[in-house]
């Protein structure tokens, strides 16, 4: 179990869902991704194995892919579930970007809505419908709770974002999805969602946090899509819907006076599995389990190397 750590220099931490950000003087972070896993915005009582390190290195393979693009945050990547970068000063939204119709925005179409975040959706469409074209989202972020669904009009009149910073993010955004797809589909694999988000250091855009893993995105696979969506069957996916969806089966929704469900063992076992699976899947690399024994000395020794490169 990865615990809390006091690098040299370090003059904040914040611990998130899933991620521990550890501020190193006014300039640099690290990041350590965590075995935790979070749905319906709650942390789940169990870990699951090996998640961290799939959550970072796919996070640094699609970082390093899409540098031509977009500046991002990363430095140095000193372990498998390490990350060292420039610190930025994060926008607060999430620029969400959907190809099809999945997950919270077919909960809202199912629901009877046609307008999600000031955008419009289709008439007649069915689950995993692929849209005319890619639609943004957006998402405020929240220090705690649930992020909510923000227009762009709202977001500009609301001074979170100016508007020509607004639409270099929509640009960007779009163009990280196109490398995505493309990078996907080489795989056998279809980008469905996902999210990005960014920061700035003086007047320049930067890419941070994570990109296209498990936890920020969901994929198809794309060998029999079609032949599933014309029989209205459910989509083969590699995602974290599945942990969602097992827990709405098990009464949780994150809503209050819900319990959270015991994880079985075996589940666990299963999550871990479709993590490394989609490692696989979406990189075409065989997942090199790390080493569990001595994990915090580890860190405390790569990042302690890393910070003396700086």
């Amino acid at each position: 179990m990865v615990e809390a750590f006091n690098f040299t220099g370090q003059n904040h931490v914040y611990h998130g869902k899933v991620r521990d950000v550890y501020s190193i003087g006014e300039e640099h972070l690290v990041m350590v991704a965590s075995d935790r896993i979070s749905a319906f915005d709650h942390i789940l009582p169990k870990t699951i194995p090996f998640k961290g390190q799939v959550l970072n290195q796919i996070a640094a393979d699609f970082l390093e892919a899409t540098s031509d693009i977009v500046p991002n945050w990363v430095i140095s990547v000193p372990g498998p579930a390490v990350t060292v970068g420039k610190k930025c000063d994060a926008f607060k939204v999430e620029m969400v970007i959907r190809g099809y119709l999945s997950g919270h925005a077919w909960r809202e179409y199912k629901s009877g809505k046609r307008i999600i975040c000031g955008v419009a959706m289709p008439d007649g469409m069915i689950e995993n419908d692929k849209f005319p074209d890619p639609i943004i989202t957006p998402a405020t972020k929240a220090e705690e709770g649930h992020d909510e669904d923000i227009s762009r009009e709202e977001i500009i009149a609301q001074g979170i974002v100016v508007e020509a910073d607004y639409i270099q993010l929509e640009n960007y955004t779009r163009a990280l999805f196109q490398r995505g797809t493309e990078m996907a589909a080489k795989q056998g694999l279809i980008l469905v969602d996902t999210k990005y988000e960014f920061g700035k250091i003086g007047d320049i855009i930067y890419l941070i946090d994570e990109i296209h893993t498990p936890d920020s995105s969901r994929y198809f696979y794309a060998e029999g899509y079609a032949e599933r969506q014309e029989k209205e069957e459910k989509q083969k996916q590699l995602s974290k819907e599945f942990v969602r969806e097992w827990l709405i089966e098990n009464g949780f929704q994150g809503i209050e006076g819900q319990k959270m469900p015991e994880m079985p063992d075996e589940f666990v076992q299963l999550v871990s599995e479709r993590y490394i699976e989609l490692y696989e899947k979406i990189s075409g690399k065989k997942f090199q389990k790390a080493d569990q024994s001595n994990i915090n000395e580890r860190i405390i020794n790569n990042v302690e190397s890393a910070l003396k490169q700086l």
